[in-house]
């Protein structure tokens, strides 16, 4: 299956640079990976507002006025009004780049989507309770509010990895249709991921069917401003179990009737361990596509529920970190 490469915009401490306070590199297979499949775009924003490398660690803290401020750990120095302008302006210009998603430092000061530390003050004292996100991470989460902006260490976990490769995948098939501007295409990329998009939201798969449908012949650059506004908001509904066993049971009913009944308990019992959460559900949908082979069942075979990424990122590690 070809596959366009997304555009993903990445912390550049992580597998791009030496480039955090110490001057080391954050290592990650997981984005080491994807390099052979994906255009990353990166930066690092602390040095990006003139902080060398190696220096003085930052962190956020907490003033008497109950503001957020970014200080060198151990001076004070304050340094975060110079991130707030890089940050907005720095968003302004990735808005124009067709970015597909984000992957940022986890818990930095700048670049942490959560769980970043808080202090008090700046010198030797414990952080507080509380924590918050980066000021960068912020800035980007409050303008791009449609796409996946993740962490290196939560996608290290299976699920939540699965489900950021499935999106800015999807997400990149998606703009060679809007570049193209062929409505032949949309109707395509529509058939193409129907039981993917059942399984993330059928609510909006049925919004996104009826646009696609057109009965009210609109132009197609109108048209498609309303589709890619109701395939994000798909697309950041996480698939849930009840949900892939309903898909999967959709795509049985196509071979139920040729199956023996030695394979339709077979699949039965695969479905039991994937509901008790001992399988993943490529599990299920590689037996499923294998069926789909043997009868020849062509619609199926184009169906992008069963490889909604390069195989060659399918990987069973899992950290166990992290929440979808």
């Amino acid at each position: 299956m070809n596959f366009p490469r997304p555009n993903i915009f990445i912390s550049k401490c992580l597998e791009h640079g030496h480039c955090r306070y110490d001057g080391s590199q954050i290592t990650s297979p997981e984005i080491t990976r994807m390099m052979p499949y994906v255009n990353f775009v990166f930066a690092c924003p602390e040095m990006a507002i003139g902080l060398p490398s190696p220096r003085q660690a930052i962190r956020l803290i907490i003033n008497d006025n109950n503001e957020e401020r970014l200080v060198y750990s151990m001076t004070g120095e304050d340094v975060t009004e110079d991130m707030l302008s890089y940050s907005i302006s720095k968003a302004e210009e990735l808005a124009e780049m067709d970015l597909d998603g984000f992957i940022l430092k986890s818990r930095s000061p700048t670049c942490g989507i959560k769980e970043v530390k808080l202090y008090k003050t700046h010198g030797k004292t414990q952080s507080i309770s509380n924590k918050s996100r980066g000021l960068f991470a912020e800035t980007i989460i409050e303008k791009f509010p449609f796409l996946p902006i993740e962490d290196e260490g939560r996608i290290s976990n299976f699920n939540i990895r699965e489900n950021f490769l499935t999106n800015v995948f999807t997400k990149a098939k998606f703009r060679e249709v809007k570049k193209n501007g062929a409505m032949k295409d949309l109707v395509r990329f529509q058939s193409d991921n129907k039981y993917l998009f059942m399984a993330y939201n059928q609510t909006q798969l049925k919004s996104l069917g009826s646009l696609v449908a057109n009965h009210e012949k609109r132009r197609f650059g109108a048209l498609i401003k309303d589709y890619e506004y109701h395939l994000s908001l798909l697309l950041k509904t996480v698939p849930q179990q009840k949900r892939n066993v309903n898909v999967i049971m959709h795509i049985l009913g196509y071979f139920s009737k040729q199956l023996t009944a030695k394979e339709k308990a077979y699949f039965l019992d695969l479905l039991e361990q994937y509901n008790k959460q001992q399988i993943p559900v490529s599990a299920l949908t590689s037996v499923l596509k294998l069926w789909a082979v043997r009868f020849e069942t062509d619609y199926l075979l184009d169906q992008t529920i069963f490889e909604p990424y390069p195989v060659s990122l399918i990987t069973v590690s899992d950290s166990g970190k992290g929440r979808i």
